[in-house]
């Protein structure tokens, strides 16, 4: 049964030790800002919906290489002009990018915030472009022509915050098998697999998007989750449209053999890697 094709990907929460100095990037850097904040939790978003969330633990250690994760949050913007404008936000503040790429369905850029969580900004192109081949999405990694986005924008300082139409698009998880978490995000809540030929890796979406989830196995084939208490990766939301789509999944969930749990925020499990998972409806 395939999982609603209005489901989308909600706010990311991130544990981070010094919440200051992580807030302070999200807000000068990537140019979110700050929605709510209280005692160890800050709420960012470009309008009055979180897009990540940062709970301060100042005794956490730093995530161990080599386990399950996070690889990167992806915060999509509605237009190419818009994808320049963060580069000449990085470029004004002086933050280093770890990479540009063109992935044919969008061009992204790629850095981390102070504590080494990764951040993809990217745009996507119009659908009717996306490549496909015998009836099959195609995906890509290339250099990204970063003179040719440049040449977006007028001259003068772009100070100015993130589009207020900018959310999570997706989310790229270290996992520690491609078949288990295929199995759970495919088999138990419903996401068609997109891409299954790119090297280690797998992209997953609901209604035809190029892809909500990426997961991949670059931090090592059997990857243990870090240990509990780590920096990192608290949960993702995935945002389903109605209350009873959600009952459907708890059901489903629970028939899989898995415990998920009701909070007030929504339902709360762990895919098969250790990835913290909140399935809720959306409200409004």
């Amino acid at each position: 049964m395939a999982i609603d094709p209005d489901t989308s990907v909600g706010a990311v929460r991130l544990a981070v030790a010094d919440l200051d100095r992580v807030r302070e990037f999200y807000e000068r850097v990537v140019r979110l800002r700050t929605l709510e904040k209280g005692g160890d939790l800050a709420r960012l978003g470009a309008d009055g919906t979180a897009v990540v969330e940062l709970v301060g633990v100042p005794d956490a250690p730093p995530r161990p290489g080599g386990t399950t994760g996070l690889f990167h949050l992806a915060i999509l913007l509605p237009s190419r002009v818009e994808l320049a404008r963060s580069v000449r936000r990085l470029g004004e503040t002086g933050w280093p990018l770890a990479g540009a790429s063109d992935h044919l369905v969008s061009e992204a850029l790629y850095l981390a915030d102070p504590e080494g969580n990764g951040i993809e900004i990217y745009r996507d192109r119009p659908r009717d472009e996306w490549p496909r081949e015998e009836g099959r999405l195609q995906m890509g990694t290339f250099p990204l022509d970063l003179d040719s986005l440049a040449a977006e924008l007028t001259a003068g300082s772009d100070g100015t915050p993130m589009a207020t139409d900018a959310r999570i698009g997706h989310v790229h998880l270290h996992v520690a098998d491609l078949d288990a978490t295929e199995a759970f995000y495919a088999g138990t809540l419903g996401f068609d697999v997109t891409v299954r030929d790119y090297p280690g890796a797998l992209f997953l979406s609901a209604g035809g998007y190029h892809h909500h989830i990426g997961a991949n196995t670059w931090a090592g084939e059997g990857a243990p989750p870090p240990p509990p208490g780590s920096r990192g990766l608290r949960w993702f939301e995935l945002v389903l449209p109605s209350a009873t789509g959600l009952d459907r999944l708890e059901g489903r969930l629970r028939g899989a053999g898995f415990d998920p749990e009701r909070g007030e925020d929504g339902l709360h499990v762990a895919d098969p890697s250790g990835n913290g998972v909140v399935l809720r409806a959306a409200t409004g």
